[in-house]
């Protein structure tokens, strides 16, 4: 299980990192296939709450899938772009098969 994360000009905190992981594996066990995970974490640069983004590219044979959503926490951007994925693990298995 090859998961990396990267923080863009910030330092990440120890509960993120676990959540992040927590996450990251329930996608594996959805689809075996996988190949690796990489999750990019981004403030933006704007005045509005809703300003932390979590992008998350998985990668699977042949394709990569990606998510990108911003919220007012890390970990609210990262459960919605595990939604995303979700639904695109599930339209390529269906593909694949």
């Amino acid at each position: 299980m090859n998961i990396l994360i990267n923080p863009v000009n910030f330092n990440i905190e120890e509960s993120l990192k676990d959540h992040t992981q927590k996450k990251m594996e329930k996608l594996y066990g959805l689809y075996e296939e996988i190949v690796g995970i990489e999750v990019n974490y981004k403030l933006e640069n704007n005045s509005e709450d809703s300003n932390k983004t979590a992008e998350v590219r998985v990668k699977v044979p042949g394709n990569d899938l990606f998510a990108g959503k911003t919220g007012k926490t890390f970990e609210e951007s990262l459960d919605a772009c595990m939604d995303a994925l979700r639904k695109q693990v599930e339209k390529h298995k269906e593909r694949h098969r």
